[in-house]
């Protein structure tokens, strides 16, 4: 028998199949066993009503997706009113996303939703903030370090701090969350990005640019996934382009955790459970008796020995 069970952070999950925020809702109860999976991760809220960003929102391009949704929210009242009730009628554990414009609205939010029902808060640092000029927290280490500082006072909660791939020092930024609290790092949100029709001389996208995500991503986010997990000890969920078996025990070899499916959703509505059935399988194959025995077994030893470009946990 497979054990496919792994833990984040104190939190056990029974498989490492999650939905990515966003990409998942209380419908797909109506498609497939949400017991199945490993956690539930909410849609991304904010503490207030937020309509979204112009139309189009989404767009295809060479196989993937352009977003730019601008995280419509109906504000924490109703969250806490209808969806966390919901999902208290499974014990698979609910992780909440929340995004905040500054680091006290991450902070109170993140206090007015730890309440019974939730298990972990995955807090959108990847978001803009608008004390700093609009740039996403998770830029720099030191915006990092100062918002998780805040909402790790602001909870007893797992964190789950989900970074951004728009940065040039992702060790740095993983580090800087890793010492103020986070219990997890989710690897990654999307990958700003644009595109333009041609015929119209238009931007695809309502709002100009968007994040890119699905099979476009999966490199640079795997990337990232194996940055975080040498440069820190706290576990990493990857995120971006996971949509095939392979998919997950890359990300797994690279040393994930666990793996968050978004885009992919869309396409196959069932495509989370049949990953959880195929890992199974492709483990017992292997002749292993966990997935756990996967987690950061990529063989680097050359790129090491040759003083190559990424950092070591300290």
């Amino acid at each position: 028998m497979v054990d496919l069970s792994v833990d984040i952070g104190g939190l056990t999950l029974k498989n490492p199949i999650m939905p990515a925020s966003g990409t998942f809702s209380e419908e797909l109860s109506e498609v497939f066993d949400l017991e199945l999976l490993g956690a539930h991760v909410t849609k991304t809220i904010t503490r207030g009503l937020r309509d979204g960003n112009p139309t189009p929102r989404v767009c295809e391009v060479n196989g993937s997706m352009l977003n730019s949704i601008g995280i419509p929210s109906k504000g924490v009242g109703a969250f806490l009113e209808k969806v966390v009730p919901f999902y208290r009628q499974y014990e698979t554990p609910l992780v909440v996303s929340i995004s905040g414009n500054t680091e006290e609205e991450f902070a109170t939010l993140c206090a007015e939703v730890s309440v019974d029902g939730v298990d972990a808060v995955e807090v959108n640092i990847s978001c803009p903030n608008i004390e700093e000029d609009g740039k996403a927290f998770a830029i720099r280490p030191s915006s990092t370090a100062s918002v998780m500082r805040q909402l790790r006072a602001a909870t007893s909660l797992p964190l789950w701090a989900k970074l951004t791939p728009n940065t040039g020092e992702t060790s740095e930024v993983a580090r800087a969350a890793e010492d103020e609290g986070a219990n997890a790092l989710v690897v990654s949100n999307t990958l700003l990005s644009m595109s333009i029709d041609v015929r119209t001389r238009r931007p695809m996208l309502g709002n100009l640019m968007g994040g890119l995500s699905g099979p476009g991503l999966k490199p640079v986010a795997l990337r990232m996934a194996y940055q975080c997990a040498r440069a820190t000890r706290i576990p990493v969920i990857g995120c971006g382009g996971v949509s095939t078996v392979e998919d997950v025990v890359e990300y797994l070899i690279a040393g994930a955790t666990a793996v968050q499916v978004g885009t992919a959703t869309f396409i196959h509505p069932t495509i989370m459970p049949r990953l959880i059935s195929e890992l199974e399988l492709w483990v017992e194959n292997e002749g292993l008796r966990s997935v756990r025995d996967l987690i950061g077994s990529v063989i680097d030893d050359e790129q090491a020995e040759a003083g190559g470009f990424m950092e070591a946990a300290p």
